[in-house]
C-alpha cells in the first residue's frame, strides 16, 4: 500500500484532547477545527425509561401519534407496550409497522400515506436506525413536500417539521442523536444522507431493557457498526475537540461491552453501556461524519446485499492500517488503543495502531461476522464495480487519507481474503 501522493488531516485525538486542558489563549491552534454545538435531542436513560413516553408526547403537544417500527420489533412485543403506554396517557394513536432494512424512498412513500390520511402530528421512531431513518423521511415529505431526493444533503427543508421522540432498540445506528435520514433510491440503489436540524429527534429515550429482545445476530451487527462509527468519527478530517471526546467515550464503552451483550444478552449493565456507545458515537456523527469504511460499506450492501454491520466490519481492520500511513491518523488509533487498554502506554504507535487492529479482527470472530470479502460473494471481478461506487460516496469525502478510485480498489482487494 502506498499513499505517498495522497494528503492526510494533521489533527491527531491525543493532541486536541490536551488542547482542553493547556491552550490558555483566546483563539485556537490551526490544527483546531472550530464548531458551533446547539444540542437538540433531550436524552432520557435508564432502565423503565419506556414507560415516561406517554408524558413526554404529551409535554411535546402530540396528540395524534405515528409509531414508525418493523415486523420484528411488533413480534418482540415492544410495540404493543409503547401503544399501551401511548393510549393510556390519551393519545391517538397509529402505526406503520412495515418498514424494512436499508429503507427506500418507497419505505417513506408507503409511511407518508399512513401519516397523511391520519393527519398526525408526532412521531415515534421505535426500534433500529431503519425505523428512525423512515421516520424521519416521511417527517420531510409529510411537512414539506416533494420527492425524498430533494432533501439529498443538508438543510434543504424550508418548512418546520413534526416532533419526533425515538425510542431504539438497538445499540448502532446512533440515529436518535442525528438529523440525517439515510434513505436509498428506490431504483439506482444510491443511499442519499438527507440531514436538517430540524428532522432531529426531540427527545431520545434509551432503555436498555429493549435491547435485550435483539437476536443475536442483530447485536452483533448493530454492535460492529456502533464500534466502526467510533473508529471513524476519531479520525475524521471534520473532526473537532467536542467530536473527538463523544468518539472517544463511545468506543470505551463499546469495545469491551460488545462480547459480553454477546456472551450474556441479559446483562442490561452491559446493554446499557452499548447503548450509551452508540449514542455518543451517534453525536460524534453529526458533529465530524465518517469515512473509508462506510464509503466501501455502502456498494457491498447495495450491491452483494451484504448486511451494514458486516461491510463495515469486513472493511474495517484494513481502513485503520490504510489512513495509519498518516502519522497524526495513527496517533490517534494509537490514542484509543491505550485509552481502552488494547495497548500500553510504553508501545508505539505502531505497535498500538497493530494491536488496535488485532482488537477489531478478535471482535469480527467474537461476533460471527466473516472477516473477508470473499466470504461475502465478492471476487476480483467485482472489484472495479465497487470501487466506482466507493469513490461516489459522500462519507469518503471526511476520510482522513485523500482517496481515489484506485484506492478504492486496493482497499478492497487487500479484504479479499
Amino acid at each position: 500500500m502506498s499513499v505517498a501522493s495522497s494528503q492526510c488531516y494533521t489533527m491527531d485525538l491525543e493532541s486536541s484532547l490536551k488542547q482542553a486542558g493547556t491552550n490558555r489563549s483566546s483563539s485556537l491552534d490551526w490544527h483546531l477545527n472550530a464548531f458551533d454545538i446547539q444540542p437538540r435531542t433531550r436524552f432520557v436513560f435508564g432502565e423503565g425509561k419506556i414507560f415516561e413516553l406517554g408524558n413526554i408526547v404529551r409535554d411535546l403537544k402530540g396528540a395524534r401519534v405515528l409509531i414508525v417500527t418493523d415486523p420484528g420489533i411488533v413480534a418482540a412485543g415492544h410495540f404493543d407496550l409503547t401503544l399501551k403506554i401511548l393510549e393510556e396517557a390519551g393519545l391517538k394513536v397509529f402505526v406503520f409497522d412495515q418498514v424494512h432494512e436499508n429503507p427506500t424512498t418507497a419505505d417513506v412513500a408507503a409511511c407518508v400515506e399512513v401519516a397523511s390520511s391520519n393527519q398526525i402530528d408526532l412521531f415515534v421512531g421505535l426500534g433500529g436506525g431503519s425505523s428512525m431513518d423512515t421516520a424521519k423521511g416521511c417527517n420531510f415529505i409529510l411537512t414539506n413536500g416533494g420527492r425524498m431526493q430533494d432533501y439529498w444533503g443538508i438543510g434543504k427543508a424550508s418548512h418546520p417539521m413534526l416532533p419526533m421522540v425515538a425510542v431504539p432498540t438497538t445499540s448502532g445506528t446512533g440515529s436518535e442523536c442525528q438529523s440525517f435520514a439515510l434513505i436509498a433510491d428506490e431504483v439506482s440503489h444510491q443511499k442519499m444522507a438527507c440531514g436538517d436540524s430540524k428532522a432531529a429527534a426531540k427527545v431520545s429515550i434509551l432503555d436498555p431493557a429493549l435491547t435485550v429482545s435483539q437476536p443475536r445476530r442483530v447485536t452483533a451487527c448493530t454492535g460492529m457498526d456502533a464500534l466502526t462509527h467510533a473508529l471513524e468519527t476519531a479520525v475524521t478530517r471534520k473532526r473537532t475537540l467536542y467530536s473527538s471526546m463523544h468518539a472517544l467515550e463511545a468506543f470505551k464503552l463499546l469495545l469491551p461491552n460488545l462480547p459480553i451483550v454477546l456472551d450474556k444478552p441479559e446483562d442490561l449493565v452491559a446493554r446499557g453501556k452499548m447503548q450509551l456507545g452508540a449514542a455518543l458515537a451517534g453525536i460524534a456523527i453529526e458533529n465530524s461524519m465518517l469515512g473509508a469504511a462506510h464509503a466501501t460499506a455502502n456498494p457491498l450492501t447495495a450491491g452483494f446485499d451484504v448486511i451494514h454491520g458486516m461491510a463495515v466490519g469486513v472493511m474495517m481492520p484494513h481502513v485503520i492500517r490504510w489512513n495509519a500511513s498518516c502519522q497524526a491518523t495513527a496517533n490517534s488509533y494509537a490514542q484509543l488503543a491505550r485509552e481502552t487498554r488494547v495497548a500500553s502506554s510504553h508501545d508505539s504507535v505502531p505497535h498500538s495502531v497493530n494491536k488496535l487492529v488485532t482488537a477489531i479482527e478478535q471482535i469480527l470472530e467474537v461476533t460471527e461476522i466473516p472477516s473477508t470479502l470473499t466470504s461475502h460473494g465478492v471476487g476480483e471481478k467485482d472489484l472495479d464495480q465497487l470501487a466506482e461506487g466507493a469513490s461516489q460516496q459522500w462519507t469518503g469525502n471526511f476520510n482522513p487519507v485523500d482517496m481515489t478510485q484506485a484506492d478504492y480498489r486496493s482497499l478492497y482487494s487487500l479484504a479479499l481474503s
